[in-house]
């Protein structure tokens, strides 16, 4: 229970409140719309009307939240802000993205109830005007303001009007189909499945997010719904006057026809702030993405990862944060994010990047990456080969290759110096981060730095194939020797697991299994085969270090993480906690 309240107790009381306040205001506004003002309007439309304004209030309460967890220059500065005073609730920061999910599927939700009340109610409207009989209150209502269309009630004026044709020429209607359009798009095109097999796809529709907005915006200025007016209530109050309605207006009679008026636009009001806040978000990042960055080199590792070394005036950086990044040669729209490999201690910034899409591929061409030296500055070719369908062209003379670096951004690495002991779990180029924190802890071993709180280290690092390890193994056999030499072998126990091989790879590794150093890292410590026995390797953790936090960070996929989330809430050996961080950007 403890592990459960220190990993999930603040989430869970954010998602509480949050969920909280939906109800609230679904149950208020549902109430609000069961007054005596809305008393001929309920009429008309029955609890529908009702269903579809509690789903407006919620939508206009998410949609104003739904654009602040992706402004992540706030985000970073709210990070830095309340990380001195609270490591828990700045992971919650780190939740950004989940609960921009969540948030949407909220607003889908509401807007799914929002279309079906509306139909309903255009229903009513289109049976109000069709049941021609004056004897009918829902009839006569309708025919208020057929003369001067001022005060009517009914949005279909006639018996003849098509409601396919309201739909499509009032505001409402109009920015109703748009932003639903808008909306579907933009959530199956999020699915998983696309965004990781056709992430341009995913990136171009995201954007659909301003028509959505703009179309929100201008939604309810048609005021389609309307009530009675409060001067109206005064003369005509139905619950006197709801049964003279055959006499209303006429002389002798103290019930004058009752009038009618929308309520005024409030969407604008719920959006405006986080509109503007996000608008000066993007302002910062065209701001920095203008800023001159020049590659220093550029290195193509094995198991086809590229390494670009960067410099940019007044970069500063903090161990385990990432950068997106635009190659204009490339792809002029397109900004993807790349965990810092580099350490604050380097007179540059580094990313390294796995080729496996279309954007990457274009960079591993344009910067040269097929090249298997290393590639200085000066060297690197000044054209990018013109992507069509995935085939490549001729050379294009291009006079700079220009690249844009908007960051850093924070994640849940930062807090690594926080804990005393850590666990840094790796899957492939899911070492990224990691590579970031080992150097750091190099550097400040090097210069002898006594601040450093963290007092042990456990690294495990999974990979798929033999390549992968080649070009962080340079770093881990620094690391091994320097703490050989300082006599700090017990600062840093890592763990190299090789997941899957081949039959031939197999031999190979029986007979060098002997050596001093392993046969495929070079390390003194051998690579495992397999996965990890997490139950085993968090037992005895725990055991080792009775009464502490343990930090476990993962940069890995959906599936190791949530087996690590479950390992760190099920083990309390000795009272130790596992506090549960992953790298979600």
């Amino acid at each position: 229970m403890g592990n459960f309240a220190a990993n999930e107790g603040l989430s869970v009381f954010v998602i509480l409140v949050w969920l909280g306040i939906n109800a609230y205001l679904f149950v208020q506004f549902y109430m609000n719309f069961l007054t005596e003002r809305w008393f001929y309007t309920r009429v008309l439309l029955g609890d529908a009307l009702s269903w579809a304004r509690a789903p407006a209030a919620c939508l206009n309460f998410n949609c104003m939240l739904i654009l602040l967890p992706v402004c992540r220059n706030l985000l970073s500065f709210l990070r830095g802000s309340i990380q001195c005073c609270s490591r828990t609730a700045a992971r919650q920061l780190d939740r950004n993205i989940t609960f921009h999910k969540l948030v949407a599927y909220m607003i889908a939700f509401h807007t799914a109830v929002h279309i079906i009340a509306h139909l309903f109610n255009f229903e009513w409207f289109m049976g109000a005007q069709l049941y021609r009989n004056s004897s009918s209150l829902p009839f006569v209502l309708s025919q208020i303001g057929t003369g001067d269309n001022a005060s009517y009630l009914n949005p279909i004026r006639t018996d003849q009007t098509n409601p396919t044709i309201v739909m499509f020429t009032t505001i409402a209607g109009l920015t109703g189909v748009v932003i639903t359009l808008a909306l579907i798009l933009i959530i199956t095109s999020s699915m998983e499945v696309i965004r990781r097999s056709y992430f341009e796809v995913f990136w171009y529709t995201h954007h659909l997010f301003i028509i959505f907005f703009i179309g929100l915006v201008f939604h309810g200025f048609g005021r389609i719904v309307r009530g009675q007016t409060a001067t109206s209530l005064l003369e005509n109050k139905p619950s006197q006057c709801k049964d003279q309605f055959e006499s209303w207006g006429m002389n002798g009679t103290f019930c004058p026809k009752p009038e009618f008026a929308g309520n005024p636009p409030m969407t604008w009001k719920w959006v405006v702030g986080p509109m503007i806040l996000y608008v000066c978000e993007r302002l910062v990042r065209f701001y920095r993405s203008q800023q001159k960055v020049v590659i220093t080199k550029v290195v193509m590792h094995p198991s086809k990862t590229l390494e670009l070394q960067m410099k940019r005036k007044g970069f500063s950086m903090e161990v385990g944060q990432y950068v997106f990044m635009q190659c204009p040669c490339v792809s002029q729209l397109e900004w993807h994010p790349f965990t810092l490999t580099s350490a604050p201690e380097e007179d540059h910034f580094s990313v390294h990047i796995r080729i496996v899409g279309d954007w990457t591929q274009g960079l591993y061409e344009a910067c040269g990456g097929d090249k298997n030296e290393t590639q200085e500055a000066w060297k690197l070719p000044k054209y990018v080969l013109e992507c069509r369908a995935n085939i490549f062209y001729d050379p294009v003379p291009l006079t700079i290759l220009r690249m844009a670096i908007d960051g850093p951004f924070g994640t849940a690495s930062e807090d690594v110096f926080g804990y005393e002991v850590v666990m840094l779990v790796g899957a492939g180029i899911g070492v990224t981060p990691f590579a970031s924190v080992l150097k750091s802890v190099w550097y400040k071993h090097i210069q002898e730095n006594q601040n450093v709180f963290t007092k042990k280290i456990y690294f495990y690092w999974l990979c798929p194939e033999t390549q992968a390890f080649e070009w962080f193994a340079d770093l881990l056999q620094s690391l091994e020797g320097q703490m050989t030499e300082k006599g700090m072998v017990d600062f840093l126990s890592y763990n190299i697991y090789l997941t899957r091989w081949k039959e031939t790879e197999a031999a190979h590794f029986r007979v060098h299994h002997e050596a001093e150093n392993d046969p495929i890292t070079g390390l003194k410590q051998k690579t495992l085969y397999g996965k990890p026995n997490w139950d085993n390797e968090f037992t005895t953790i725990g055991t080792k270090h009775p009464e502490k936090k343990v930090g476990v960070f993962l940069c890995g996929p959906t599936q190791l993480a949530d087996v690590l989330e479950k390992q760190c809430l099920s083990h309390s050996e000795a009272g130790v906690k596992f506090i549960f961080n992953k790298e979600n950007f």
